[in-house]
């Protein structure tokens, strides 16, 4: 029976407004949004020689410090070691203009968070570097937008025993960084994937980017290490053909050349800042569930769905202080869902308030909005919310029972056909009427009222 050993080295970037070295803009999808390639560049993080960097940028190292604290790392601080020695690591690839990657990692560095475990999987070490730029191997061409972005990498004991495993950790990680936007989330994580087999010799398979593609090359990889054996190499998975081809003879420590980097200071952390990100931390996803469970008496399903997505939920416990959570639910899980997927939106990119939306349900549980009225109100909150007490006027619930008699009658002389055929045992013919009662009063009636209104004129 095949035994497998299969480590992660995932590598996501952080969610910083400017790269590690320099002030140029972090754009870290640039292609994708139509940004011109190279528009984003300087001297710094282009390597043009007599270049020198700038001090690290400090958001980017209070967000690998964040990330290793909920991945349960020790951080490196000062009152542990003397400092974290930013490092040279040397390599000849088109796309690194240096010819050598910063990084606080190598064989005789301390990284930032070291020792963790995260979901059962233990966590080698988190430590910063910056990107390369980017190579389009068909045309030759470099991009340098990407050149100089911050980058984590995080590192994994070869603790996962098949693909499966290593799917729903990742989805786990994903979601649980999610709560801290440590990392950008629009440009994903992308993983170098070490595997053998039986005991056997490792292989890594380099920069794959999504994870159907991480689960398809794992499970090649295994197949293919079962029929050819395995050498110490690094290979690349090809999406069209499903397989693992081999890119170059894989590189021992000593083949990158480390050296300490003379242009940048040793960097060091005081326990002090360390324990305060401690304290800002937010609940992990696990004790987030938990606690919409028991706290606000939400059941599994529903929690699930709101704890996947942390703007959600913590938008719904802002609402459910002020409105009784069993209410808010289903606006919030439905109805604020549904506005958001019509427009293609997550709740991170409108502008809608908690105070205007939990304005909106009050007026629906006081009676003065009908529900189908406040519906329509919510369509309209996206991208910018509003108070709905300013349109109340226009829009109160219509609860005069005379009043809704004359919208139901005015209905039955347009559609005289559809009251015959209920008068003949078509039910469906009422809810048709009912929907027209609500059109006419432009969704303001109270739908019990007009039902028994137009029942006793229809009788």
């Amino acid at each position: 029976m095949t035994e497998a050993m299969i480590g992660l080295e995932i590598h996501g970037y952080l969610n910083t407004n400017e790269k590690l070295f320099c002030n140029c803009k972090a754009e870290r999808h640039a292609s994708k949004k139509g940004i011109a390639a190279n528009s984003n560049i300087c001297p710094i993080c282009t390597g043009q020689p007599g270049s020198k960097p700038m001090l690290p940028n400090s958001e980017a190292i209070k967000k690998i410090i964040q990330i290793s604290l909920m991945l349960g790392c020790r951080i490196n601080t000062t009152e542990k070691l003397p400092g974290l020695v930013w490092q040279r690591k040397h390599y000849s690839w088109p796309d690194l203009p240096k010819g050598y990657q910063n990084t606080i990692s190598g064989p005789y560095s301390n990284e930032v968070g070291i020792k963790g475990e995260f979901e059962g999987i233990k966590i080698r070490e988190c430590h910063l570097e910056e990107d390369p730029a980017q190579w389009n191997p068909e045309t030759g061409n470099i991009d340098y937008n990407r050149s100089g972005l911050p980058l984590i990498e995080m590192v994994t004991d070869p603790d996962f025993k098949n693909s499966e495993e290593v799917i729903v950790w990742l989805k786990e990680l994903v979601l649980t960084l999610s709560y801290i936007k440590a990392l950008d989330k629009n440009a994903g994580i992308k993983a170098d994937v070490n595997v053998s087999i039986n005991g056997g010799e490792r292989v890594e398979i380099k920069n794959i980017t999504s994870l159907e593609s991480i689960k398809k090359a794992i499970d090649y990889e295994i197949y293919r290490q079962e029929e050819e054996g395995a050498i110490l190499e690094t290979r690349r998975f090809d999406e069209e053909s499903g397989k693992t081809i081999l890119m170059r003879k894989k590189e021992q420590a000593e083949d990158y050349r480390f050296i300490p980097d003379p242009d940048l200071p040793i960097l060091k952390l005081s326990e002090k800042e360390v324990d305060e990100l401690k304290k800002k931390l937010p609940e992990t996803p696990k004790e987030k569930l938990e606690n919409l469970i028991k706290k606000h008496k939400i059941d599994k399903k529903n929690a699930e769905i709101l704890h996947k997505n942390f703007e959600l939920v913590e938008f719904f416990e802002e609402v459910a202080e002020k409105i009784s959570p069993e209410f808010a639910l289903s606006w919030v899980n439905i109805e604020l869902l549904r506005v958001l997927n019509w427009n293609k939106k997550t709740l991170e990119e409108v502008d809608i308030r908690p105070e205007h939306f939990i304005e909106l349900l009050t007026l629906v549980k006081t009676g003065k909005l009908t529900e189908l009225k406040a519906k329509q109100i919510l369509n309209e909150f996206v991208p910018h919310s509003f108070s709905p007490q300013s349109k109340l006027k226009e829009n109160s619930k219509i609860e005069d029972e005379k009043e809704i008699e004359a919208i139901c009658r005015k209905v039955l002389e347009k559609n005289a056909k559809s009251a015959e055929d209920y008068k003949h045992g078509k039910k469906e013919a009422f809810n048709f009427l009912m929907g027209e009662v609500m059109k006419e009063s432009q969704r303001r009636a109270d739908f019990l009222i007009a039902r028994k209104v137009m029942e006793k004129i229809l009788s």
